[in-house]
């Protein structure tokens, strides 16, 4: 062999060395931290109970769940969802569920007791408020969950690029 191929051969094997060993150099691997796996969790308990609420009322209308078990069922699942509810809740905002259990039944008995009363400027600068915490509560919500992982079905976040159960991607 001369010596051209000999440099040729080098320089290949260099480059396959330096791509297989990128990963193990790169730290862009983020740890998780605890509280984001419990805020994921509860998040990923929110949308298994209301997808199974969905699933419950779609069997209803179709029949196949029996009149006097649905009452019993449907209650079942929105006691869960409540709960689930006040313990987002709690956790997001670092306040007790009856707090905001308490402003959410405030928010709810003014909204009714000025339904009769006709809309003047001081409704409208409430109505804001209120569109912007819920604004604000969507996109802090949209950016910490990711779902469930399709292969083992637990919770993960939308920074895991790899499920912390099974080790699978989460594609």
């Amino acid at each position: 062999m001369d010596i051209g191929a000999i440099f040729l051969l080098l320089a290949l094997l260099i480059l396959v060395a330096l791509f297989l060993a990128q990963p193990f150099m790169e730290r862009r691997a983020r740890r998780t931290t605890d509280e984001e796996h419990e805020l994921s969790t509860l998040m990923a308990e929110r949308d298994r109970v209301l997808d199974a609420l969905q699933e419950l009322d779609f069997d209803h209308e179709l029949g196949k769940i029996p009149a006097e078990d649905y009452p019993k069922q449907r209650a079942a699942l929105l006691k869960k969802g409540a709960e689930a509810l006040r313990q987002l809740d709690a956790y997001q905002e670092g306040t007790p569920a009856a707090d905001a259990e308490s402003r959410l039944e405030a928010a709810i008995a003014a909204r009714r007791a000025d339904a009769a009363r006709p809309v003047s400027s001081e409704d409208a600068f409430g109505d804001d408020e209120l569109e912007s915490l819920i604004a604000a509560r969507r996109s802090a919500r949209k950016e910490k969950s990711g779902g469930f992982c399709p292969h083992c079905g637990r919770p993960i976040l939308r920074s895991d690029q790899f499920c912390p159960n099974c080790g699978k991607p989460p594609q």
